[in-house]
């Protein structure tokens, strides 16, 4: 692959190489339009030539909200061409001082912005004083009439890069011919997991190097189609999305937009039905849905319908076990069976998925195994990735033939690791450490942070606080096990990371949505849970019983208890986790963790500290002699 320097190199030369490949496809007016990369090239030059006109100067920053969709692709892509560096927003973000910090911190004096969440934007406004232009998307929006001041429609800017285009070309070629490796791409703030938000500083060539390297682990065929679920504030999106699929001349694909993020959500089927993709990008709780989804509609059929479908899946597990040891152990026989099942059973619900899908990519948390083992039986695998923002972000992903499940799959190339214990010594195979990095995409720092920057970068290496190890028998993959410095303490100092019993009582119990384990230095670990009230209250009415009568709540919060109790010793479960490890105390949630209550981060991962603050009483009586009853008073009262 030829060696492309900055975002700039990258696009000239696939958009020649590709120019009549599709690239984008959006539903707009109620068909699907595409548009082809040499298109997305000339689109993205109006874009960029239009803010030159405006008086964009190279470096300056150009904040970005709007929904996943064409425009932000070539709104981003012209800011880059203009020299500018793009700060995308999460749409996630309330009318807040979260929206309000990132502006400001950035410097950012530009902000392009969707009709839909221009009411944001106005309303923060007044304490963003250096912003000094507004541009906004939609020539029709869902709640504006009329521009106010600074604004400006997105027609406008096109139409003014049309006339410098004609009679200033030699500018605009002048401008993006001088953008280097090292000039600052974004700004792309964290999501906060377990601090304050920090701005990570990636370059032109962070993002250029890391394709490379995801190439080197990743590849879908030429033409394939990708939809692309999560928002595009996260550089996950941008480089195993926009640029990898750029790269392949494939096409990515964006769910249609509706009024509100549940809307939108509730579009994702038809998008799947109607693009028909080779392959989406998913985190584990969308997939978790996905998984109920079937289960459900296979559960409606009922009778034999359904018992074949458990004997299918389970002859395809017990096949497949861990993907890279397919058939071993005496296992060749089921293989005919797994093809015969396939072809009366797990293609009609792959027809659900369009019936092209060849698999999903699955990234922003831990995936748990029995969820791989699932989409995997039923010929859609999912595969796990490993990455975080400041390495710009892939660092291991598993693929198609090239799998370990409960892995986090092959190491990009070229990029070094090494396995480090709290003491900074280097670890060998198979031991557990925090994971350290180097490599051209580890990110530049962090912007106006310099303390955070010298803590997090040493002599070139990323410390990436997460906890993992090098598979011993096969060195190129990766399992990365939960966070080093976020651990579980016990009272005598012995260290836990929690998210595998986390992930694990969520996938497999019916009755648990949600589990963070718990424990400071205390005698025990306890847990809190956030039930599935509505599953819980069928349970109790097949019983006969009342799920709002205190017998009924005694018996749901049974359940609960049951299948912690599978974990311990006797139970079907034992030995999976260690024992001092389980919830002694199980502490029922009142409330959902939701991106809302800034329980839950953009790409959906459970804010551990947020969690813990907001049940911080809930926790404390947990520890005492009631707390430790499952039918204590605070567990009953949750499940009103």
């Amino acid at each position: 692959m030829t060696k492309l320097n900055t975002i700039i190199d990258f696009i000239e030369y696939y958009s020649h190489k590709y120019g009549d490949h599709p690239y984008i496809r959006e539903k707009v007016d109620g068909q699907w339009k595409e548009i082809t990369q040499e298109q997305t090239r000339e689109e993205a030059y109006r874009i960029g030539a239009g803010l030159m006109a405006l008086g964009l100067k190279k470096g300056d920053k150009i904040a970005l909200l709007s929904e996943s969709r064409a425009m932000w692709v070539l709104s981003e892509m012209g800011a880059l061409y203009a020299g500018a560096t793009d700060v995308p927003l999460s749409v996630n973000l309330g009318e807040g001082q979260d929206l309000v910090f990132r502006i400001n911190h950035s410097e950012s004096k530009w902000i392009m912005v969707s009709g839909n969440h221009l009411p944001k934007i106005r309303a923060i406004l007044p304490g963003c004083p250096n912003v000094e232009k507004i541009i906004v998307y939609d020539d029709t929006a869902f709640d504006y009439e009329s521009l106010q001041e600074k604004e400006m429609r997105m027609s406008e800017v096109q139409k003014m890069g049309d006339k410098f285009l004609k009679e200033h070309k030699d500018e605009f070629v002048e401008r993006y011919s001088s953008i280097g490796p090292n000039d600052y791409a974004n700004i792309s703030y964290t999501s906060g997991t377990t601090a304050d938000p920090k701005g990570i500083l990636l370059t032109h060539r962070n993002y250029t190097a890391n394709v490379e390297q995801g190439r080197s682990v990743i590849s879908i065929q030429e033409y394939g189609v990708l939809l692309i679920i999560l928002p595009l504030d996260h550089c996950f999106a941008h480089v195993a999305g926009m640029y990898t699929l750029m790269s392949y001349g494939g096409s990515i694909a964006f769910v249609p937009i509706g009024k509100n993020a549940l809307a939108t959500l509730r579009n994702v089927p038809v998008a799947i039905s109607e693009v028909r993709p080779h392959a989406m990008l998913s985190v584990p709780a969308l997939a978790r849905n996905f998984k109920k989804n079937i289960e459900g509609a296979i559960k409606k059929k009922g009778g034999f319908t359904e018992k074949l479908f458990y004997l299918a899946l389970d002859n395809a597990i017990k096949y497949n076990k861990e993907y890279y040891n397919r058939g071993s152990g005496g296992n060749f026989w089921r293989k005919p069976l797994v093809d015969l099942f396939d072809a009366i059973v797990f293609k009609k619900v792959r027809e659900s998925f369009g019936g092209r899908m060849q698999f999903f990519v699955g990234g922003g948390a831990l995936l748990d195994i029995e969820l791989q083992r699932f989409f995997c039986a039923i010929g859609i695998p999912m595969f796990q990735g490993y990455g975080l923002t400041e390495a710009t972000p892939i660092i291991s992903a598993n693929s198609m033939g090239h799998a370990r499940f409960g892995s986090s799959g092959r190491l990009v190339k070229p990029m070094d690791i090494v396995i480090k214990d709290s003491e900074g010594n280097i670890l060998p195979n198979g031991e557990k450490g925090e994971m350290v990095i180097r490599g051209e995409n580890v990110m530049a720092g962090y912007w106006k942070n310099p303390k955070a920057t010298a803590e997090t970068i040493i002599d070139g290496w990323l410390y990436t606080g997460d906890m993992g190890y090098i598979c011993p028998e096969d060195p190129e993959y990766l399992y990365v096990v939960g966070r080093f410095k976020s651990l579980l303490i016990s009272s005598d100092g012995e260290k836990y990371s929690p998210e595998g019993f986390e992930d694990n009582i969520t996938e497999t119990s019916k009755w648990v949505n949600a589990c963070v384990l718990h424990n400071n230095q205390n005698p025990y670990c306890v847990a809190l849970m956030v039930p599935d009230k509505t599953a819980l209250k069928e349970a109790a009415e097949h019983k006969g019983l009342d799920p709002k009568s205190e017998q009924g709540k005694k018996f749901m919060l049974d359940l609960i208890q049951a299948d912690v109790d599978s974990y311990k010793k006797g139970g079907s479960r034992e030995g999976v986790f260690p024992e001092r490890w389980l919830p002694t105390a199980i502490g029922i949630c009142d409330e959902e963790f939701t991106i809302a209550n800034k329980m839950m981060n953009s790409t959906m991962k459970i804010v551990r500290g947020k969690v813990e603050e907001h049940y911080a009483s809930l926790l404390e009586y947990l520890y005492t002699p009631d707390g430790k009853e499952i039918h204590n008073t605070r567990n009953l009262a949750a499940l009103d």
